[in-house]
């Protein structure tokens, strides 16, 4: 396999970022370190540690316990940052100028919450000259695994993940996080090995049998299956139609997920009006604009 830099040595390259970006993220995390919060910086820069691919957005990642995101938010509202709860369900944001610190503590479809395994399985390494833990890379597959949006899709993500990292996951530990959604993760190993055919031995041959194994032994569908539509845990647009005009459960509701109407209807609202902003960005302009 090709030489992947290290944790530390990727994490750390910081050229392309606004000098003021930098200080405001160093500043971010000096303030959760002085009010004893505890963080993991995941987003680029986790990615960036494991898998040697640099990229530099005008977001900064840092993943909490839910419970920390009240006192998170105070501290840093103190230090005079502008400081949100953006999304009750999963999602915090802090802002300063154009650039922003989200403060994560699940994910959009209500599914992968930090707990504990997070910050016991995380990793070292140094971002923006500070020395830091990283998100695990069991985890960030995870939650990354399930964001296959049209305008956004993270397979490729997972599949560089992998490459870099297949070797040395806690594969169990990365079932257990599926559970009974492997199908996910089933359907990411598949075009794993199709995007690396000389790299598919990384995934352990026992982890596709069991993997396998458990996709045969499901028979058909019962009759409480028949009318969910999972979709919506993969794309909080693109299966809409589904679940408001064609009958089907949305899963991500109760007793199947964790999220209420309320956090589904903001969590959608939101999304639709990303697209209007996309499609009045790509719009070509009319005569008052020429």
């Amino acid at each position: 396999m090709d030489f992947a830099p290290t944790l530390s040595a990727v994490a750390t390259e910081d050229h392309a970022i606004d000098p003021a970006d930098a200080e405001f993220y160093r500043r971010t995390m000096v303030v959760l370190e002085e009010a004893a919060i505890p963080f993991l910086v995941g987003g680029a820069y986790a990615f960036a540690g494991y898998t040697g691919i640099v990229r530099h957005t005008k977001d900064f990642d840092l993943f909490l316990r839910q419970g920390d995101l009240e006192p998170a938010l105070a501290s840093l509202a103190a230090a005079g940052f502008d400081a949100e709860l953006t999304f009750p369900h999963w999602l915090g944001k802090v802002r300063c100028g154009d650039a922003f610190v989200d403060l994560i503590y699940g994910s959009g479809n209500g599914l992968a919450e930090v707990d504990d395994q997070w910050f016991e399985h995380a990793v070292p390494g140094e971002v923006l000259g500070l020395p830091v833990k990283l998100c695990p890379a069991e985890e960030i597959i995870w939650s990354k695994s399930f964001v296959l949006e049209r305008e956004r899709y993270d397979g490729a993500d997972v599949a560089h993940l992998l490459r870099s990292r297949a070797r040395e996951l806690d594969w169990k530990r990365l079932l257990r996080r599926f559970g009974s959604n492997f199908r996910v993760l089933l359907s990411h190993l598949i075009l794993f090995g199709y995007i690396y055919p000389a790299e598919r031995q990384a995934v352990p041959q026992e982890v596709m049998d069991a993997l396998l194994s458990r996709l045969v032994g499901e028979g058909p569908a019962g009759p409480a299956e028949e009318r969910i539509c999972r979709g919506t845990i993969l794309s909080r647009s693109q299966y809409l139609t589904d679940v408001l005009e064609w009958g089907y459960h949305d899963a991500r509701l109760a007793p199947i997920g964790a999220m209420s109407a309320a956090d589904i209807r903001s969590w959608t609202e939101a999304g639709r009006e990303e697209e209007r902003r996309r499609r009045e960005q790509s719009a070509p302009p009319g005569p008052a604009d020429r």
